[in-house]
């Protein structure tokens, strides 16, 4: 074999594999879909609840997904998702951090605008998990016990300096009217 044909042969091999790894690239591009484009279900899972009992039962999962950089619950951000309990219920949000690197926390607290960088007062007792500031690490679990009262628009909102801020909240709605709880997505969020 010849320098000349060995020559030949490796920019043919190159040639090949450079052809094999651009396909593959736009192969990943066309499969790909935008995390803005993305859409994240409401899994029904997430939310049960006892009427007899008057209790509603809620997975909040922190950083269940990469959006906003794993800032989010259940794979929401910015208040777009909501989770509705009759006035007077006892709630049970079961709090898991899913993230595996940052440390993350929840509270109950009022709207407000602007959103506080760090923990306030919760606006229900004892609605809040442990280690508001600090977060609880990687797999770290809490339950927040609380009663569904006083009736109002409240955000689920992680106390980690700086965390909610950059809009890892989403909505409560304590109602009056609803009479059975429901996990839904929030129209006004959608388009963000």
């Amino acid at each position: 074999m010849t320098s000349g044909s060995r020559w030949c042969r490796g920019i043919t091999m190159r040639s090949d594999l450079t052809f094999r790894f651009a396909l593959g690239l736009l192969l990943i591009c066309l499969l790909a879909v935008p995390v803005r484009a993305q859409q994240q279900r409401v899994d029904p899972t997430w939310l049960s609840f006892d009427p007899a009992a008057k209790t509603a039962r809620f997975q909040l999962i922190a950083g269940l997904t990469g959006l906003n950089g794993a800032l989010n619950f259940n794979g929401f951000r910015d208040g777009g998702l909501t989770l509705v309990i009759p006035v007077g219920w006892t709630a049970e949000i079961a709090f898991k951090n899913h993230d595996g690197m940052l440390p993350h926390s929840a509270e109950v607290i009022s709207p407000q605008t602007p959103l506080p960088v760090q923990p306030v007062s919760p606006a229900i007792p004892r609605a809040f998990t442990l280690k508001l500031a600090a977060g609880l690490p990687p797999q770290g679990t809490d339950v927040m016990r609380f009663a569904a009262q006083p009736a109002g628009e409240y955000l689920i909102f992680c106390g980690v300096p700086g965390h909610g801020a950059a809009g890892m909240w989403i909505r409560l709605r304590v109602s009056a009217t609803a009479q059975t709880p429901a996990l839904l997505r929030t129209p006004s969020a959608e388009a963000k």
